[in-house]
């Protein structure tokens, strides 16, 4: 056995089969179930002529046939491709291309797009369409797929701590990357294989490890599988003998509704974009969620506003920050009183993870220097399709090979990083440096703003201009009443200079702020 999803996921399947290992809605499926339910498709795949090394695209909502077919492409070596289904066909024929993908794997609903996207990808030769009849043409339904292929593991190739998992990021100012990782760096970033002590230096140890949580703990990972931090989520719940629950689409009432059902213990969400209409349930309705008790965001950071309102909303459960990316994997936790608008403060979980200045150099803790935040050891290696952008992202320095992530930060005497923002993201007006984030954070704790994207938009006197794009609760706040609030919490520089008003935030399914729109509205709105 090696360091490889598909390895340990079987290995659970054949000591821990009983166990229910995913719930979605009324699907119900235990280790062993959802093991045989793979094998059927990683059969037809390999009929197909699916091979090691090639890519499948998975373009459903959440569900069992999501994760089946992750775990189907990893057993015979192919390599999943996460497709984000609220991709219009331009963006999806730009995927479908840039992956190399041979086979989709898709839901009915997403007809109309993939009809007309996939004749135009001359290397997509194989679709596989869920939840009832496709008018795709040449598309074949998942249950005549998987009819008649066996249960067992026969023929499946072997495996290697080598091979190879992508995760497509659609990141917030350009179109989707694929992160490439080696499966065995993969497993030790996210959770190092154990979130609860030292990582493990055998993969048996990750079954030993499994058997220990009897009863089971029930795990939600309410984000979007076709979001990376989902993915990994059900990943590290499955190490621990998990149960994995999701719900097809989130929704917050049923989110909260099958928390109470499912009786979860913890739930991974990301940041306010889910903490926000979750709080807006839990106060209009009636739910019992005493079972609950750690709340995880990774992937977005809670503002500080929107986090006390949760806390006081559920007194009783542990509210985490989680610090990573795709391309770092897990990397440091929130510390006491962090927020946006205080100060965002993370304290490492690994020496490997540090700060590097313009020269590369690690910068001296405690000296107030500002550089990158970066991370050496279990990164990911490369950008799939892109040499150029893996050479600048993944610089080798006196042979170690960083990963710089492009967030800013400083070094504090003790260790802590204090973290100001994306440098693509920041503003520069008359020679001032504005992350984006503090503005947000602050303008989220105006009781009339529901959300809030802030950007950089040309002006002839200052270079650019700080602009706020807003979606309000009810009707809007005034621009007076926004600038007065801004100007209480923020240095003058910092205040929006133009304010643009819509009904609907563009955000991706993950929660990540889309910059490129908000810039669009707010240069419309000068």
């Amino acid at each position: 056995m090696e360091f490889n999803h598909a390895d340990l996921f079987e290995s659970l399947a054949d000591s821990l089969g009983h166990r229910t290992a995913v719930i979605c809605g009324t699907d119900k499926l235990t280790f062993a179930e959802l093991d045989s339910h793979a094998n059927r498709l990683a059969h037809h795949l390999l009929i197909a002529g699916v091979r090691p090394g090639q890519h499948v695209g998975v373009q459903l909502y959440n569900g069992v046939e999501y994760i089946a077919t992750v775990l189907a492409a990893l057993k015979i070596r192919a390599v999943p491709i996460n497709v984000n289904y609220r991709y219009v066909e331009a963006e999806l024929l730009y995927l479908y291309r840039d992956s190399d993908m041979v086979a989709l794997v898709y839901d009915v609903e997403f007809d109309s797009r993939v009809a007309v996207t996939a004749p135009d990808v001359p290397a997509l030769r194989h679709l596989i369409a869920v939840g009832g009849p496709s008018a795709v043409p040449g598309a074949l339904l998942w249950d005549d797929a998987v009819a008649g292929q066996p249960a067992g593991r026969d023929g499946f190739p072997e495996r290697s701590g080598e091979d190879v998992y992508i995760i497509y990021t659609g990141g917030t100012t350009g179109m989707p990357k694929g992160v490439m990782w080696r499966t065995e760096d993969l497993f030790m970033a996210f959770g190092g294989g154990n979130p609860y002590g030292d990582p493990h230096s055998r993969p048996e140890e990750v079954l030993e490890f499994a058997k220990t949580f009897d009863p089971p703990i029930v795990m939600m990972a309410a984000a979007p599988l076709m979001h990376g931090a989902a993915q990994m989520a059900t990943f590290i719940g499955w190490w621990m003998g998990s149960t994995i629950v999701y719900t097809r689409k989130f929704d917050a009432a049923d989110v909260l509704a099958t928390i109470q059902r499912e009786k979860v213990f913890t739930v991974n969400i990301t940041g306010d974009a889910m903490a926000i209409p979750l709080a807006d349930e839990l106060a209009s309705g009636s739910y019992d969620l005493a079972g609950l008790a750690v709340i995880s965001s990774t992937g977005a950071i809670l503002t500080g506003t929107v986090r006390a309102r949760l806390q006081e909303l559920l007194p009783h459960v542990t509210i985490m920050d989680n610090f990573g990316s795709s391309e770092s994997g897990y990397t440091a936790s929130g510390t006491e009183g962090s927020s946006p608008e205080s100060g965002l403060k993370f304290k490492p979980n690994s020496s490997r993870l540090t700060v590097l200045d313009d020269d590369l150099k690690v910068v001296v803790p405690g000296s107030g220097v500002q550089g990158q935040v970066a991370k050496s050891g279990r990164i990911a290696f490369a950008y799939y399709n892109d040499p150029g952008k893996t050479e600048r992202t993944f610089p080798l320095v006196d042979g170690v090979r960083w990963l710089l992530t492009g967030d800013i930060a400083t070094v504090e005497v003790d260790g802590t990083i204090a973290i100001f923002g994306r440098g693509s993201q920041c503003i520069n007006t008359g020679g001032e440096k504005v992350f984006p984030e503090e503005v947000e954070a602050v303008l989220k704790g105006h009781p009339a703003v529901y959300d809030a994207v802030v950007t950089g938009i040309p002006d002839e006197r200052w270079g650019n201009r700080v602009a706020a794009v807003i979606q309000s609760y009810g009707a809007a706040p005034t621009v007076e009443e926004l600038d007065q609030h801004c100007r209480g919490l923020l240095s003058g520089y910092k205040v929006p200079r133009t304010y643009a008003f819509v009904d609907e935030m563009r955000r991706s399914p993950a929660g990540k702020a889309d910059y490129r729109w908000a810039k669009q509205i707010a240069e419309a709105t000068r």
